[in-house]
C-alpha cells in the first residue's frame, strides 16, 4: 500500500519520479481495468523505467468501466455534467480525505490559506446537478474560509453585485470562481472596479452561450472586473488535483500533479516539451482510481512544467471541465 502522506510532501522532480514508478506498479496489481489496458498493450512493470514508459488510460474509461484501485467501500461517485442519452464519466471515490487534502494544499501552494479569503461561488450549472466535484471542493472552502459573507449564488446577480462591492471596499481578501457563461451574465450587470478580489474562471459555457477563445473571454472578463487578471482552474470529474493559472491561461500544477502531451497520431509517444499534443495528467492524489490519465484535451508543455491548453480533439464530446474551444 503507497502511503499518502508521501504524495503530498514531495520536494523535487527525483521524489516524484520515483512515486509515480511506484503508484504506477499499485495500480498495475490492483486496478482490474488499467492492468487489462496496459496487458492489451504488452507493458509490463518490468518495462517501465521512466514515467515516459508509463500507460496513460483514456479518459473514455470512466464511462464505461468502474475504475477502482482499492477494495474499500466507495464514499461517493463524482460525475460529469452531460447531455441527455451521453454517457457521463463516473468516478468513484473511496476516501475523501485524500481529495481533501489535494485541493487544500493545491490551493494553498498558489495562493495561501483559504482561511484568509471570503469565498463567493458563481457556479449555478454546477449546483443545478448532483455529483458535481468541483462543488465538493468549493462547498469546503466556503466552510474553511470561516467568513459568514462566504458563499453560494445562483441566480441572484444582483445580490451577489452588492455583496461583492462592499466586500471589495472593505479591503477583504475575496475569491470569486465562476463558471464562464455566470461571470460573464455578471459583468453585464454591472461594470466593477476590484482592488482585492481574485477572479476565477472554471470554464464551460455549458450550452449557455457562444464558446469563446480564452483570450477573448478574458479580455472581456478584466475589463467587466476592472482587474488586471483573470485567473483560471484546471480540474476535471475524473481527477483528484487541480493546475491553477494566475493569468495568460498559463497553467502551473501542485508537486503531486505533472502534464505531458502525447503524440496525436501516436498514444504511445510522449513530445518533448513545448511540443502540441494530447495532454495526459499523473494526478497522484488518484491513487485509489488511476494516477495516470490520457485526456481529451489538446495542449502544450513548458520547460519549467506549465502547460497551455489550446484546444480538444475533434469530435470528441465536449465536457464543461474548464476548456475554452479555440
Amino acid at each position: 500500500m503507497i502511503d499518502t502522506t508521501a504524495i503530498f510532501n514531495i520536494k523535487n522532480n527525483q521524489e516524484f519520479e520515483n512515486l509515480a514508478l511506484e503508484v504506477f506498479k499499485f495500480q498495475f496489481s490492483n486496478n482490474r481495468v488499467y492492468r487489462s489496458f496496459c496487458d492489451l498493450l504488452y507493458i509490463h512493470p518490468g518495462d517501465v523505467k521512466s514515467v515516459s514508459d508509463i500507460p496513460f488510460l483514456p479518459i473514455q474509461f470512466f464511462k464505461s468501466h468502474d475504475i477502482l484501485s482499492s477494495k474499500d467501500d466507495i464514499k461517493t461517485t463524482f460525475t460529469s455534467s452531460g447531455t441527455t442519452g451521453n454517457l457521463t464519466s463516473r468516478h468513484l471515490v473511496t476516501d475523501l480525505s485524500i481529495y481533501e487534502n489535494s485541493f487544500f494544499k493545491g490551493f494553498e501552494s498558489f495562493y495561501g490559506k483559504v482561511d484568509d479569503y471570503v469565498v463567493l461561488a458563481l457556479l449555478p450549472s454546477y449546483l443545478e446537478r448532483e455529483g458535481s466535484s468541483l462543488i465538493y471542493m468549493v462547498d469546503a472552502m466556503i466552510e474553511q474560509s470561516k467568513h459568514a459573507e462566504s458563499g453560494f449564488y445562483l441566480n441572484n446577480l444582483s445580490e451577489l453585485k452588492d455583496t461583492l462591492i462592499e466586500l471589495d471596499a472593505s479591503g477583504k481578501k475575496i475569491l470569486l470562481i465562476g463558471v464562464s457563461f455566470a461571470l460573464l451574465d455578471l459583468v453585464e450587470t454591472h461594470q466593477f472596479q476590484l482592488k482585492n478580489t481574485i477572479v476565477m474562471e472554471t470554464g464551460g459555457m455549458k450550452g449557455r452561450r457562444k464558446e469563446l477563445i480564452r483570450a477573448e473571454l478574458h479580455h472581456i472578463l478584466k475589463q467587466g472586473f476592472g482587474v488586471d487578471a483573470i485567473h483560471s482552474e484546471y480540474g476535471m470529474t475524473e481527477l483528484l488535483s487541480q493546475a491553477y493559472s494566475k493569468g495568460h491561461g498559463v497553467f502551473n500544477c501542485p508537486p503531486w500533479m505533472r502534464i505531458l502531451t502525447r503524440d496525436t497520431e501516436d498514444a504511445l509517444t510522449i513530445l518533448p516539451k513545448g511540443k502540441a499534443g494530447g495532454i495526459n495528467v499523473i494526478d497522484l492524489a488518484n491513487i485509489n482510481s488511476c494516477s495516470f490519465i490520457a485526456t481529451q484535451d489538446l495542449g502544450k508543455v513548458y520547460e519549467d512544467n506549465s502547460f497551455e491548453v489550446i484546444g480538444r480533439f475533434d469530435n470528441s464530446d465536449i465536457r464543461g471541465c474548464n476548456l475554452m474551444v479555440l
